[in-house]
């Protein structure tokens, strides 16, 4: 049965998986648009509401090291400037969708349906 299970494991073992979706959320931040496949790019929308609301506690000087430190154990240094920079000032007044997914059809050579993650602006 499949109670309570709200993660995807994608046929990757927990490393791998963990692996996979630093490297898609590290190409979002840094590039602000990825396309991928439906499955992950509904994840790394989830995954991405997340992250965004830890890097907004930066902003307080009592979470301020805690966050980064949070942070510096899934991204590298470029990665967090960016997410304290740009990003806490982009999405100040919101509270979560942070991102989109636009769904783009079948890729041609196996039919796994395509889409694009993007943040709102």
């Amino acid at each position: 049965m499949k109670h309570k299970k709200d993660k995807k494991e994608f046929h990757r073992t927990g490393d791998q998986r963990k692996a996979l979706f630093k490297a898609l959320l590290t190409g979002l931040i840094m590039e602000e648009k990825i396309k991928t496949t439906e499955a992950k790019a509904k994840e790394t929308k989830k995954r991405i509401d997340r992250i965004i609301n830890k890097a907004k506690k930066i902003k307080n000087e009592k979470t301020k090291l805690a966050a980064i430190r949070d942070l510096k154990k899934v991204f590298s240094q470029a990665v967090i400037k960016k997410l304290s920079g740009e990003f806490i000032n982009q999405f100040s007044d919101r509270q979560s969708g942070y991102a989109r997914v636009i769904k783009l059809g079948r890729r041609k050579s196996d039919g796994a349906e395509m889409a694009v993650v993007e943040f709102v602006k």
